[in-house]
C-alpha cells in the first residue's frame, strides 16, 4: 500500500501526531559506526568482534523498496541519521511509484537493488533465481541481527529445500509470542471525533445502520470545520486499491475486519474457518461496498472519493473534515496532545454486533523481508550488514519509532522518556540546523519498513518503542479524549473493551511459505483485480440498489470470463498451509 507516512503513524496505532513512525535518537549525534545494544557490543555469536565498528568511505546504496511510495534520495535529517552512523546514502526504487512492472524489468536485468525490501513471495522467487545473497557466513557475526536468530531461522527454513542457508530477514519482528496481542489498539476499527460524538449524546451504536444513522447526525450537525471546509463521515482514495496480494479497494477490503473475516487473495476467510469467494453476496466485501452505497445515498461520502489521490485525503484527515477513520494509524493526522487533552481526538467507538479481527504480535515478522541483492560487491556488502545490524539496534529503532532526543522526546530523570512536539510529523515542523533542518517529515524515514515492530521493549528504558505506550504519554494523556472515553464505556482503552466484551478474534502469527502464482494465475489475477478495482468504485456510487445488484451481477459474470473460479480454487490451496498453521499455533496455545 502506498503510505510514506502511513508506516510511521500505524505502528501501534497512532493517537498522537509524531507517534510510533517519527524516527531520530539522541541530540548528541554519535560517532560513525557506534552501535548500541542491549548486550554485549564487543562482539557477535561467533565470537568476532564488532563489525560495525570500522566504517571506510561513503557508499551509495541502492533500495528496491515495496514498502516505500517515495522515489529518489532519503533526504533530510534520517539522511544525516544514516551519514552519521552507518556512512551510507541511499537512493529508492519504489515499484508503488515507478509501478509494479519495474519488479519484472529489475529481476529481468538480473539486479534488483542492494538492499532488497520485497513481499514474502517475491523473496521466494528471488532466491531460487539466484537475485538473493546467501549471508549465512556472516548474519550473525552482527550482535543485533543475531538477537533475532529464532525468527530469521524461521523464515528461511520455509524455504523449499533449504539446507539452513540464509537469504533473509523478516519485517516487524518482535520478541513475545505468536499468539500474543500487546498492542491497545487494532489495525482496523471504527473511530469517530470524540466531541462530537459526545455532542450527539453518546448513542449506542448496534449495527452498521446505526452508524450511518450517527454519522448522518452528526455530519447535519457539524457540517463544516473550524475553517468552513465541508466535512463528510468518508473520505476515499483509490490510491491503494488491489494492495496487499488482496483483490478489492482497500477502502472495503479494511472494513471487512470488523466482522472477523479476512480477504486471502480472491477468497474471505470466514469466522468459522470456511473460505467463500470474493464474489459471495454473503460474504463481507458485498456487505461493505453496500454499506459505503448506502453512506454514499445518505450524502456522507465526500464527492472526491474515487479522484482524489492520497496526499489530498491526508490533508481532509489533518483538517478535520473526515469525521469516520478505520485505520488506526489515521489519528495521527488529527489527534495532536492539545486535542486530545481538549476532549477533541479521534477514538474507538464501539458497534455492539461487531467482532475484530487482529493478527497477533509479528512475533516471525509482518510477511515482507529484507534480503541482500546477488550482485552486491564485497565493500557494499559488509556496509549493508552494518547498516541492518545499526538499523536493528536499540538506538538504530529509537531513531525509526522514537524521534529525535530535544526534539521528539527527552529523557527523565528515571531513564524513561517523555514526548515533546506531538505534532511534529502532521504539521511537518523545522528540525533543528544540526539535524540537517528541513521539515519533519520530508526528511522522515522513506524506507518505511522496519526491521524490529515499534511495540518491541526498548532495552534503554523498559518501555516499547513506540511513544503511546510510555507511562508519561499514558499520565500525561489520561484527560480529555482519554479519560472521558474510559469513563464512558467502561475500559482502558479499545482492546481492552474488545476482550471484555468477547469482540476481538486474535489470528496468530506464523511463518509459512505459500506458493507463488504461476505465470497463467498471475495474468488471471491481475485482470480480475483490474475489473474489481473498476465495479467497486461503480458499486459505491450506484444510484439505487436495483442499479448496485446490476453491477455486482455484471462484475461476477465478467470476473467468471477472466478465470475467476480458477483463481478461486488456487488461492483455497495456496492458503491452506497457513490456516493450519495458525489453527495448530492456536491449539498450542490454549
Amino acid at each position: 500500500m502506498k503510505r510514506r507516512l502511513v508506516a510511521l503513524l500505524c505502528t501501534a496505532a497512532m493517537v498522537t501526531g509524531a507517534l510510533s513512525g517519527c524516527t531520530g535518537s539522541g541530540s548528541q549525534k554519535p560517532a560513525p559506526g557506534a552501535t548500541q545494544t542491549s548486550g554485549d557490543t564487543g562482539s557477535g555469536e561467533n565470537g568476532s568482534t564488532d563489525p560495525s565498528a570500522d566504517m571506510g568511505d561513503e557508499v551509495s546504496l541502492e533500495f528496491f523498496d515495496v514498502a516505500a511510495n517515495y522515489q529518489g534520495d532519503q533526504i533530510g535529517w534520517f539522511a544525516k541519521v544514516l551519514k552519521d552512523n552507518v556512512n551510507v546514502k541511499i537512493n529508492i526504487i519504489a515499484p508503488q511509484v515507478a509501478g509494479d512492472e519495474v519488479y519484472q524489468t529489475r529481476a529481468s536485468g538480473g539486479n534488483l537493488g542492494d538492499v532488497l525490501i520485497l513481499e514474502k513471495t517475491q523473496w521466494q522467487d528471488c532466491v531460487a533465481n539466484g537475485l538473493v545473497k546467501d549471508v549465512t557466513a556472516d548474519l550473525y557475526k552482527y550482535p543485533n541481527l543475531a538477537a533475532y536468530k529464532d525468527q530469521i531461522d524461521t523464515l528461511n527454513q520455509s524455504l523449499d529445500g533449504n539446507d539452513g542457508k540464509l537469504y533473509g530477514i523478516p519485517t516487524e519482528m518482535m520478541n513475545t509470542s505468536p499468539t500474543s496481542y500487546s498492542q491497545n489498539v487494532i489495525y482496523s476499527m471504527p473511530q469517530m471525533r470524540w466531541d462530537l460524538y459526545k455532542g450527539l449524546g453518546c448513542p449506542e451504536i448496534k449495527d452498521l445502520d446505526g452508524m450511518l444513522d450517527v454519522l448522518e447526525e452528526m455530519q447535519a450537525k457539524y457540517p463544516t470545520n473550524d475553517a468552513g471546509d465541508p466535512c463528510y463521515a468518508f473520505s476515499l482514495w483509490p490510491d491503494w486499491d488491489g494492495g496487499d496480494g488482496m483483490l478489492g479497494i482497500a477502502n472495503i477490503v479494511q472494513l471487512m475486519t470488523w466482522y472477523n473475516e479476512k480477504p486471502k487473495g480472491s477468497m474471505i476467510l470466514e469466522p468459522d474457518g470456511s473460505m467463500i469467494p470474493l464474489t459471495d453476496k454473503n460474504g463481507g466485501y458485498y456487505k461493505f461496498a453496500k454499506f459505503l452505497n448506502n453512506a454514499y445515498h445518505r450524502g456522507l461520502v465526500d464527492p472526491d472519493s474515487g479522484t482524489q489521490d492520497w496526499n489530498s485525503a491526508c490533508a481532509k484527515m489533518s483538517a478535520g473534515q473526515v469525521y469516520l477513520f478505520w485505520y488506526s494509524w489515521q489519528q495521527g493526522f488529527w489527534n495532536s496532545a492539545d486535542r486530545m487533552a481538549a476532549g477533541q481526538g479521534m477514538t474507538f467507538i464501539p458497534v455492539q454486533d461487531q467482532s475484530y479481527f487482529a493478527d497477533a504480535d509479528s512475533y516471525y515478522g509482518s510477511g515482507r523481508v529484507w534480503a541482500i541483492g546477488s550482485q552486491v560487491d564485497d565493500a557494499k556488502y559488509q556496509r549493508i550488514l552494518q547498516l541492518l545490524d545499526f538499523l536493528a539496534s536499540p538506538e538504530g529503532l529509537e531513531y525509526q519509532h522514537t524521534g529525535i532526543e530535544g526534539f521528539n522526546y527527552e529523557k527523565q530523570a528515571d531513564g524513561k522518556y517523555k514526548q515533546l512536539n506531538s505534532n511534529a510529523l502532521m504539521d511537518n515542523l523545522p528540525v533543528p540546523e544540526e539535524w540537517g533542518g528541513g521539515g519533519y517529515s520530508d526528511g522522515n524515514n522513506a524506507i518505511n519498513q522496519w526491521l524490529v515492530a515499534a511495540i518491541s521493549t526498548n532495552p534503554n528504558t523498559g518501555e516499547p518503542y513506540t511513544t503511546q505506550y510510555w507511562q508519561s504519554y499514558l499520565d500525561e494523556t489520561n484527560v480529555g479524549t482519554r479519560k472521558e472515553w474510559s469513563e464512558q464505556f467502561g475500559a482502558t482503552d479499545a482492546v481492552d473493551w474488545m476482550k471484555q466484551h468477547d469482540a476481538l478474534k486474535i489470528s496468530p502469527n506464523v511463518s509459512v511459505s505459500l506458493v507463488s502464482d504461476d505465470n497463467d494465475i498471475s495474468i488471471i489475477r491481475n485482470q480480475c483485480s483490474e475489473k474489481v478495482n473498476d465495479y467497486s468504485w461503480r458499486l459505491i456510487f450506484a444510484k439505487d440498489d436495483a442499479d448496485f445488484e446490476s453491477i455486482w451481477d455484471d462484475m461476477t459474470a465478467q470476473l467468471d470470463g477472466l478465470g475467476f473460479q480458477e483463481l478461486n480454487k488456487f488461492d483455497v490451496e495456496k492458503f491452506a498451509p497457513e490456516l493450519e498453521a495458525k489453527k495448530a499455533a492456536a491449539a498450542e496455545a490454549e
